[in-house]
């Protein structure tokens, strides 16, 4: 067995020591890198029709008011912590809480104070508004016997009292596209919408479908395939 005096020892040490970081750095240098970019990829995107809302004005320019119409969760609200909080309360092991009438009793009357307005919203509230447009929110949600979300719409996209129209409760029923009737009954122009199904409404009674962006972090999963139905997209539009 070999022996070291303290001195000896305590040199060896601290050259084992010093030596760690560049044994370190070399085992950095030799680690995989992550996959990069060239301007190519940077470049693909997928072959759909974008459009801007100052691109959706200009081309209404000239044209008489009409009636539009507008989806309400993730198209003009990020609604996901009101029913976050309805899952977690009502059926955390699964969807059963969305058939729930006393889930659908909080979510129409209060959790909206959750939802965030999305800016493009506004933008396309305030176009039309601007223009004299009948706007009309047309929604999948269960009807409740009262209700606050018209009121949330108003206040938070800036309509006047005068222009509001109550939201329209459609309703969810399998196999059954239950906005088709409505947008047909209202005369609706153009109808706005996150969901395949509200692009599907649209082009079912002719009306000009345009597609706004869900936002990732939506619990309304999965995210859909926007421009899959050959719709107009606005850019930047999941906020």
């Amino acid at each position: 067995m070999t022996h070291f005096s303290r001195p000896a020892l305590l040199a060896s040490l601290l050259a084992a020591a010093l030596s760690l970081p560049a044994l370190a750095g070399d085992a950095a240098i030799v680690q995989p890198v992550a996959a990069g970019v060239t301007t190519v990829t940077l470049a693909q995107q997928a072959p759909i029709h974008w459009v801007s809302v100052e691109q959706i004005a200009a081309s209404l320019d000239g044209l008489p008011p009409m009636a539009v119409g507008f989806d309400i969760d993730d198209t003009l609200l990020f609604s996901s912590p009101g029913f976050y909080r309805g899952k977690q309360e009502f059926s955390p092991n699964d969807e059963s809480y969305l058939k729930n009438p006393a889930f659908w009793e909080k979510m129409n009357n209060g959790w909206d104070a959750f939802s965030v307005p999305k800016e493009v919203g506004k933008a396309l509230i305030a176009m039309h508004l601007k223009r004299g447009d009948h706007i009309y929110f047309v929604t999948g949600r269960s009807a409740t016997r009262t209700e606050t979300v018209s009121q949330t719409l108003q206040q938070t996209m800036g309509i006047p009292t005068e222009r509001l129209n109550p939201v329209i409760f459609a309703g969810d029923e399998p196999g059954q596209n239950t906005k088709v009737q409505w947008l047909k009954d209202k005369q609706m122009k153009i109808f706005y919408g996150d969901a395949d199904g509200d692009i599907k409404a649209a082009q079912a009674v002719g009306v000009r479908g345009i597609r706004l962006l869900r936002a990732a972090n939506s619990t309304y999963r999965p995210l859909p395939l926007a421009g899959a139905l050959g719709e107009e997209v606005i850019v930047n539009s999941q906020f």
